[in-house]
């Protein structure tokens, strides 16, 4: 079914005057501007500048996907701690000899963030010391230290949308 371009651009130019402040990001605030305090690791075994680099990819994440401008004091505040950083053996396999211990083929890398955010346009949206976490697994014949860099990225990605959700998207 072809669909003309006048029908298409009708539909199209509908739905973009929607109601409200919801942008095609999924923000839906109308605060212009949020401050993040740097998060601090809170964790024995997480790298020492993990704290940075997820306030680094908070305030990108915000900046990337939403009109709201990152300034020392905005309408919109998120502060919090990396929680937890965990890594555990998934999958054991045994080795079938009585003397020989067990292992196990995966491990899963865990993070969790807790932030409390505050909306001073809209106090009902504050909360506090909720916790986001996601993990991933991996082979454990993989050297962790030659990935690990890669499975924090892709866990902060999915922790950042979970985030931003919670926030500012009303989700």
């Amino acid at each position: 079914m072809k669909i003309k371009f006048p029908l298409l651009a009708v539909l199209l130019l509908s739905l973009s005057q929607g109601c409200g402040v919801y942008s095609f990001s999924g923000a839906a605030t109308s605060a212009k501007t949020i401050s993040i305090e740097p998060f601090f690791n809170n964790t024995d075994l997480a790298p020492a500048n993990i704290g940075a680099t997820f306030t680094n990819k908070l305030k990108d994440y915000y900046q990337q996907n939403s009109s709201l401008r990152v300034t020392e004091s905005g309408e919109l505040h998120i502060e919090g701690i990396i929680s937890e950083y965990r890594v555990n053996p998934m999958a054991p396999v045994s080795t079938g000899r009585a003397n020989d211990p067990n292992t196990a083929a995966l491990s899963r890398l865990t993070i969790a963030v807790r932030i409390t955010f505050e909306d001073t346009l809209e106090p009902k949206n504050n909360f506090k010391d909720r916790t986001f976490s996601f993990y991933k697994d991996f082979d454990n014949n993989l050297n962790f230290t030659s990935i690990q860099e890669d499975l924090e990225k892709q866990i902060f990605d999915q922790i950042l949308i979970d985030i931003f959700n919670a926030t500012v998207a009303n989700w």
